[in-house]
């Protein structure tokens, strides 16, 4: 039978490539991106006070461009490159036409789409990082610090959990789409920074608001819809299993904002947007890594605890709890990374479908790749719990790890410049550190006295009027 003339192979178009594949999976990719630039940065330019707009969203910016160019100096093949330890590829460049052009180690595409498709996951990654740090960052340890953890970070966690040779890729880990390799890590890196930076001024923990909560959502819809191509691209291939991922994303994700939109209700007695934006983003964290190896009711109960799980540890354990209440964690992303990805790792072990992991590994092997529930209903008991161990160890590496990683990389930049703002910056944001400011408005983001200020609440709720009162994002 002979084919169409657009797909007969020629020297452009090899055999082995897929057009639908590559079609897919640039746009994926593509998708991923528009959830950094534009989307985080319109939301972190918008969530936070408006002396740190334009310092926010810069911040986000210069981790996507220099990411990329540290991705295809060394980063990629660090990543997912010929071995060189357990746990590491050997560092080289990524630009040689001929490599390029070459099949990827997975799925019918070359590698230029692939380089491309796990750039954008790195990125995401840094700018996450950045979360929480915003408003106190020494922009120039920003510069320093991002090429230094790409590096000595995320490479280690993606060969290990993502590179077929990777040990913990080996023992079996089922991390579909990122939850261990980018939030989970982002989530522990992230406060691990902030530790070492130190805090906000009194005055902007005291009170944060955001300075165009509109724009927040545009930025926070830019994130939801763009997480499509975040799990959807992740089988390599246009599947039933990428679809079955796609739609469990987005039930988890809506499910997650109406439990937190809920338990605000309930509780603090107003419905919050910034809430809602917490609850969508944990939805979107819990899911991924389970995303095209689960039932669709399992994204339901998913969604549920994603909405309810970090809206308590955020809401109540945040308060009681001396070092989450020390670190000056800005966009709360030890509660909507660590704690949602920590907890979507762990339901994964437990609801992840042996025929759904089939699809999506290509493998026929009950002794991976089976969620403890259905070990315990097919007779596969060991292999179950098997699974949830090989889970928990994923999360204890990925911790460990970032804790440690993180800590010397902001010693060492420590040494060359410090790693937060002079006070006098501090005091003035934007101007100080750019020369340029986000609005030429009066006021900063107070037009009258509005408790809508913040992503941490007050528990339990005070007793006038049902007041939602926000405490800072810190």
């Amino acid at each position: 039978m002979s084919l169409p003339s657009n797909l007969n192979p020629d020297e452009a178009s090899p055999p082995w490539l897929n057009k639908g594949d590559n079609s897919w999976q640039l746009t994926a990719a593509t998708l991923v991106g528009l959830q950094s630039v534009p989307g985080l940065v319109i939301l972190y330019g918008s969530i936070v006070k408006k002396k740190w707009a334009v310092n926010s969203a810069f911040m986000a910016l210069y981790a996507f461009a220099a990411v990329l160019v540290c991705w295809v100096g060394w980063g990629y093949r660090m990543s997912f490159g010929d071995k060189f330890i357990h746990f590491l590829g050997v560092p080289n460049v990524s630009l040689d036409a001929q490599y390029l052009i070459e099949q990827a180690f997975l799925g019918y595409l070359p590698n230029a789409t692939m380089i491309y498709f796990q750039f954008v996951f790195a990125a995401i990654t840094l700018i996450l990082v950045a979360g929480a740090l915003l408003g106190r960052m020494n922009f120039l340890a920003w510069m320093l610090f991002v090429p230094l953890w790409l590096t000595f970070s995320y490479t280690i966690t993606a060969y290990s959990i993502w590179c077929p040779e990777g040990w913990l890729s080996k023992k079996g880990i089922i991390d579909y789409s990122g939850g261990y390799v980018i939030h989970l890590s982002s989530g522990v890196a992230g406060f691990t920074a902030a530790y070492w930076v130190g805090p906000r001024t009194t005055k902007d923990r005291e009170r944060f608001p955001p300075n165009n909560i509109l724009l927040m959502l545009a930025g926070a819809g830019l994130l939801w819809m763009g997480w499509t191509g975040f799990n959807g691209g992740d089988p390599y291939t246009v599947s039933t299993d990428a679809s079955l991922a796609v739609l469990n994303t987005h039930v988890c994700t809506a499910t997650s904002l109406l439990t937190w939109l809920m338990l605000d209700i309930i509780f603090f007695g107003k419905p919050s947007v910034i809430g809602a934006t917490q609850g969508m983003i944990t939805g979107l964290v819990c899911i991924t890594p389970a995303a095209g190896v689960v039932q669709g009711w399992a994204a339901i109960l998913m969604g549920m605890m994603s909405g309810s799980i970090p809206w308590y540890t955020m809401m109540v354990l945040h308060k009681k709890i001396g070092l989450l209440k020390q670190v000056d964690d800005t966009m709360a992303v030890f509660h909507t990374h660590a704690v949602a990805g920590s907890l979507g790792g762990i339901l994964t072990g437990l609801f992840a479908v042996p025929k759904l992991n089939r699809l999506f590994y290509m493998v026929d092997n009950w002794q991976h790749y089976i969620g403890f529930f259905y070990g315990l209903h097919t007779g596969h008991t060991t292999a179950g719990f098997k699974q949830l161990g090989i889970q928990l160890l994923g999360i204890v590496f990925v911790v460990l790890l970032n804790i440690f990683t993180t800590s010397v990389i902001c010693l060492l930049i420590r040494l060359i410049i410090p790693l937060r703002l002079a006070e006098d910056e501090l005091q003035t944001g934007d101007d100080a550190i750019h020369g340029e400011e986000a609005y030429a408005l009066w006021g900063d983001g107070e037009k009258y006295e509005s408790k809508l200020n913040s992503i941490y609440e007050e528990f339990p709720p005070p007793s006038k009027g049902g007041e939602v009162q926000m405490n800072q994002m810190a």
